[in-house]
């Protein structure tokens, strides 16, 4: 007859074993619509996967204890109580303490890799001629870095809106326009309370703080029209502040840009 050992070790390979099968074959996420998407779904893989041996396991330690320790007919109390078993104290300290730690220097690197832990400051400090402090946010992959150019655009967050002003033409828009597959450039500033800029299928999102003005960088992969979110409550109207994001190729971008261009003479 087979040990419980062996029936354990069973059950653990297999709820591991469907749990990498599903972390790997079910996508519970938006399109990957920019370049540093691959890289943020490797981390959500992996922790959705971690979350899958988490919740099957303990589903089934639940369901096996209502079975083994059901109050049976002639019992009275609860039962004598589980106390001082060091060795299941141990294990359940140090296998979270694992995962943790290695969760949290993998995540160092997802977000190094996608780029913010580059610094921007020292790029901007030429062309800011006032003494305002430029906050990094989430530059570009280390990949593009080479890529990263001075802002193209100017976000202004405010209760309850994104307006995007576009120097070069000299025109604002309740919209953002960028080509694909090349790195636009976007600095945030806050008008009045603290504002997130979210855009779920480029798996970025960066507070905007009064006072701090913030570079973001990102490049856009996948043609279409994407919905910019607010992600910080912001106030009554929090949920209404949306704006859009629409992806073009160069052509049709510079077609739309010279339409509201009013610096063209």
């Amino acid at each position: 007859m087979l040990s419980k050992s062996y029936y354990l070790i069973l059950i653990i390979s297999v709820v591991i074993g469907i749990s990498f099968w599903i972390g790997f074959n079910v996508n519970l996420l938006p399109t990957e619509a920019s370049i540093n998407a691959p890289i943020y779904d490797e981390l959500f893989q992996i922790l959705f996967i971690i979350g899958l041996i988490l919740f099957i396991g303990m589903s089934l330690v639940v369901i096996y204890s209502l079975f083994k320790f059901r109050k049976k007919g002639d019992q009275l109390g609860d039962g004598i109580a589980l106390e001082g078993n060091l060795k299941l104290e141990i294990i359940w300290t140090v296998i979270p303490s694992i995962i943790v730690l290695l969760v949290g220097i993998y995540s160092y690197n997802i977000y190094d890799r996608m780029g913010g832990m580059n610094d921007l400051n020292h790029h901007h400090e030429m062309s800011n001629t006032s003494s305002e402090k430029i906050w990094a946010g989430i530059t570009q992959s280390s990949d593009n870095a080479s890529l990263i150019k001075e802002p193209s655009i100017e976000v202004s967050a405010m209760q309850f809106a994104f307006l995007f002003n576009y120097p070069e033409g000299d025109f604002i828009s309740g919209e953002l326009h960028v080509p694909v597959d090349q790195t636009t450039s976007i600095k945030m500033e806050s008008k009045d309370v603290i504002h997130a800029f979210w855009i779920p299928e480029f798996r970025i999102k960066q507070d905007i703080i009064p006072g701090q003005p913030t570079i973001l960088n990102f490049t856009p992969t996948k043609i279409g029209k994407y919905p910019i979110i607010c992600a910080e409550l912001c106030g009554p109207y929090h949920g209404g502040m949306r704006a859009s994001i629409i992806v073009e190729n160069e052509s049709e971008y510079e077609k739309w840009f010279n339409q509201n261009n009013k610096t063209k003479v």
